[in-house]
């Protein structure tokens, strides 16, 4: 068995340009957010998982996190994990990996460095991009 990560060292960052490029090649987008900032907004063809909930007693992390994700990417697809802007998105990350999701990258910046390249995002109707 791998030896486990502890910290982000082995986990590889990519920033949004090259994150736009290896979605545009195939990778899969993982949002690491709450159901609640998602649907504020997020990148096409997004899967949400939330890795933390916020709850009145601070951020909880999602126990269920990994179990959830293998119900919807397999351990050999190529993704992309992504978060507001890239703390929660590194952890959950390294969780992939230790889990043997071989191929997972960290998007450093998350969906607001996105926003900000001007990159095209999802928004509930209604609302401006």
């Amino acid at each position: 068995m791998a030896p486990t990560l502890s910290s982000s060292e082995a986990v590889a960052t990519v920033d949004v340009h090259a994150a736009k490029r290896l979605m545009c090649s195939g990778h899969r987008y993982l949002d690491v957010r709450t159901v609640e900032e998602f649907n504020k907004g997020h990148l096409e063809n997004a899967i949400n998982v939330p890795y933390l909930f916020f709850t009145p007693q601070g951020r909880e992390k999602n126990s269920k996190f990994v179990e959830q994700v293998s119900l919807v990417c397999n351990k050999d697809d190529h993704i992309v994990v992504g978060c507001q802007s890239g703390m929660r998105s590194l952890p959950a990350t390294v969780d992939l990996v230790n889990a043997g999701f071989k191929h997972a990258k960290n998007m450093g910046g998350g969906y607001a460095a996105w926003v900000e390249n001007g990159f095209v995002v999802k928004k509930p109707k209604g609302e401006l991009q």
